[in-house]
């Protein structure tokens, strides 16, 4: 019997699901979880033709796709480690992983291969279409002859589910070798094991109450370990029946799929929830009659249960509750939500731990927290008094990654001394191991009297004031604290507001903040851009390209 306790979760589920269907692209064609079991075997065959051992590299590239987690779970369960790529890394990057990662082969689908010179990826064997499992290019013959040969010989009928024959990796194994932009420089690739996978699995399966063929959209990148953990991996280790938005995830399109497939979960980045806020709800309880009716205590309450149900509707109306996780959801938007009852929760993780660190059931969640620190970690906050005093959070425990592929350097830098991973985040956490986020210790200022200044704290203020879609506070050289803006210019426009308006407006908000914020986190001056900020895949705002500028 399988001992590898994610592959033996993954063959459990194909065989209990044999006749269920497994995956969905959007609108269009859908897997068994047999006909997964089908072309996991023939992708095990290739990579055995192939010559290929336990813990060879395999590079996949492309946007949510049922290839795309077949793939994935092939290169799992033939003991192999897959390197999920981003497809929103430019050319540079792509090359640079595939190369640094040693991968043996490239699964991509056809129109990300146009970013691709396979001349400038040295060790690849070849290049494989994820759209249909064809050659794309030619690195040697082996490849050819051996797609040829199992093509020949291949046959679906023999895949039979009580011999799946699937590999045996020790816990210890790396599965996957992540690589990440982040916001603070160039990316590394994080070694995530089988026990890390199957951690943050055990602890969906404990706590979330999913069940075969509950639907979910899968619409969060698949190559972060967010999306590809709680949209994907999870989902099918249950049974149920994941519906993969193939194409650039827009909030109409997403909005359009959670209405016609109404799924079970959703996870969601913030970037998603507060645009809905600002762009559906914040309209609405500005309106001169709905202000009057706020103030009526009856009428109040019939106004955010409307509000509740509309909201509810967006997401497809059948959801058990919406995870929010990936960067800080704004105080406003979450006070809100906290006000009309609306089922959310807010979870921390990173991709080091595969990514799970804290999160709680919407019925056990406590509000500006980060839920509590999930079964197998351990938390600790680098402070003289960790339930009151802000320190760096360390963490420690099964999903923690094994460390940074051929880099002992920043694995040194990352894991202390007695092992435990530093998270780079800043926290305080209660007597009950709830986790409360402060800011990111990179990001974090100095006041003039050598007060600690979270510059994400005055951000999530100056982006919920009038006509500012993002911002950026950094401090300059004179140690003075600025904020970079990029304006709302649909909203300038539906204004007709001119340049200096605009400007005026601006000076308006900013001595607006000043009144609500101590004296040492004052904002001196706003600097507009006239572009949205250059954002990580996660959407997270790159900070280091803007922050350094003015020092």
């Amino acid at each position: 019997m399988i001992q590898n306790k994610l592959i033996r979760s993954i063959e459990e589920s194909i065989q209990n699901n044999w006749e269920l269907t497994a995956f969905t692209n959007y609108q269009k064609d859908s897997l068994t979880f047999k006909e997964v079991a089908e072309k996991i075997q023939w992708i095990h065959l290739l990579y055995k033709e192939m010559g290929l051992k336990k813990g060879d590299k395999i590079a996949l590239i492309g946007r949510n796709l049922n290839n795309w987690a077949v793939t994935y779970l092939a290169t799992l369960t033939y003991g192999a480690t897959i390197v999920p790529i981003l497809p929103d890394f430019n050319s540079g990057d792509i090359h640079h992983i595939i190369n640094h990662s040693e991968a043996s082969l490239l699964f991509v689908t056809e129109n990300i291969f146009n970013k691709i010179d396979d001349s400038k990826i040295k060790n690849i064997r070849g290049i494989i279409s994820l759209n249909d499992y064809t050659l794309l290019c030619k690195k040697c013959e082996k490849l050819s002859e051996a797609l040829h040969k199992i093509n020949k010989k291949f046959d679906p009928l023999r895949v039979n589910k009580s011999k799946l024959n699937y590999a045996n990796p020790k816990e210890s194994d790396i599965a996957v070798l992540s690589y990440t932009s982040g916001t603070s420089g160039f990316s590394k690739g994080v070694m995530l094991s089988y026990r890390s996978l199957h951690s943050n699995i055990q602890f969906a399966f404990d706590h979330i109450d999913l069940h075969p063929q509950d639907k979910v959209v899968s619409f969060l990148p698949l190559a972060h370990v967010f999306g590809c953990m709680f949209e994907f991996l999870t989902e099918f280790c249950c049974g149920c029946h994941v519906v993969f938005l193939s194409r650039v995830p827009t909030p109409q399109l997403i909005t359009k799929a959670f209405q016609e497939v109404k799924p079970r979960l959703i996870c969601l980045v913030p970037l998603i929830m507060e645009k809905i806020y600002k762009k559906k709800i914040l309209p609405a309880l500005e309106s001169r009659r709905v202000k009057l009716m706020l103030k009526v205590p009856l009428l109040e309450k019939k106004v955010y249960k409307k509000i509740k149900t509309s909201l509810i509707e967006t997401f497809g109306g059948e959801f058990i509750e919406v995870i929010i996780g990936g960067a800080a959801l704004s105080k406003e938007v979450e006070d809100f939500l906290a006000k009309i009852d609306f089922p959310f929760s807010i979870g921390y993780g990173m991709t080091e731990c595969g990514p799970l660190i804290s999160y709680s059931p919407n019925a056990q969640y406590r509000q500006h927290s980060c839920g509590q620190i999930i079964d197998r970690m351990q938390v600790r906050i680098n402070s003289k008094d960790p339930l009151n005093i802000v320190g760096e959070i360390q963490v420690k425990g099964d999903n923690v990654m094994t460390g940074y592929y051929k880099n002992k350097e920043a694995t040194k830098e990352a894991i202390t001394k007695d092992a435990w991973l530093k998270t780079g985040d800043l926290g305080v956490l209660d007597k009950d191991n709830v986790l409360y986020i402060k800011g990111r210790s990179k990001n974090m200022l100095l006041g003039p009297s050598g007060q600690n200044i979270y510059p994400e704290e005055i951000e999530s203020r100056l982006n919920n004031m009038p006509f500012i879609q993002e911002s950026i506070i950094t401090d300059d050289k004179d140690h003075k604290l600025i904020a970079l803006v990029y304006p709302d210019y649909e909203g300038c426009d539906a204004e007709g507001l001119n340049k200096m308006e605009i400007e005026e407006a601006f000076e308006s908000s900013r001595k607006a903040l000043n009144k609500t914020l101590p004296a040492y986190m004052n904002v001196s001056r706003i600097i507009l851009f006239p572009q949205e900020f250059e954002k990580t895949p996660k959407r997270n705002i790159k900070r280091f390209l803007y922050t350094e500028v003015y020092h």
